[in-house]
C-alpha cells in the first residue's frame, strides 16, 4: 500500500504561479512511477503530468507543457508539481497518484494509487 498526501493548493490569480507537493509512504517511493491528475468540476478526472521512477522522464498533457514541471525527491520521499503562468481553466482538484510500472498513463483506471487531492482555484 502506498500512501499520499497531497498540499500546496489555494487560490491564485491568473498568470500567477503554485507548487504543489505530494508526500507519499507505506513502501518504496522510488519503485514508484508518478503523476498529476486534476479534476474540474463537472469534468472527468484527466492526466497533467507523470515522472517516472528514477525521475529521469516525464510526460505531460500538451495543454500544460512550458506552464508545469513535475520533479521527485526521493530522499523525501515527494513528487512536486510546479505550475506556472496559471489560466482559470487549471481550475480544479489536483490529485497525486502512484503506479509501479507507467509514468504516461492517461487512463485513470490504470493507476494503482490515489491521494484525496487538494483544490487550486484560480481568479480571473
Amino acid at each position: 500500500q502506498v500512501y499520499l498526501v497531497e498540499s500546496g493548493g489555494g487560490l491564485v490569480q491568473a498568470g500567477g504561479s503554485l507548487s504543489l507537493s505530494c508526500a507519499a509512504s507505506g513502501r518504496t517511493f522510488s519503485s514508484y512511477c508518478m503523476g498529476w491528475f486534476r479534476q474540474a468540476p463537472g469534468k472527468e478526472r484527466e492526466f497533467v503530468a507523470g515522472i517516472s521512477r528514477s525521475g529521469g522522464t516525464t510526460s505531460y498533457e500538451d495543454s500544460e507543457k512550458g506552464r508545469f514541471t513535475i520533479s521527485r525527491d526521493t530522499a523525501k520521499n515527494t513528487v512536486y508539481l510546479q505550475m506556472n503562468s496559471l489560466k482559470p481553466e487549471d481550475t480544479a482538484v489536483y490529485y497525486c497518484a502512484a503506479d509501479p510500472i507507467s509514468y504516461n498513463s492517461r487512463i485513470a483506471e490504470r493507476w494503482d494509487y490515489w491521494g484525496k487531492g487538494t483544490l487550486v482555484t484560480v481568479s480571473s
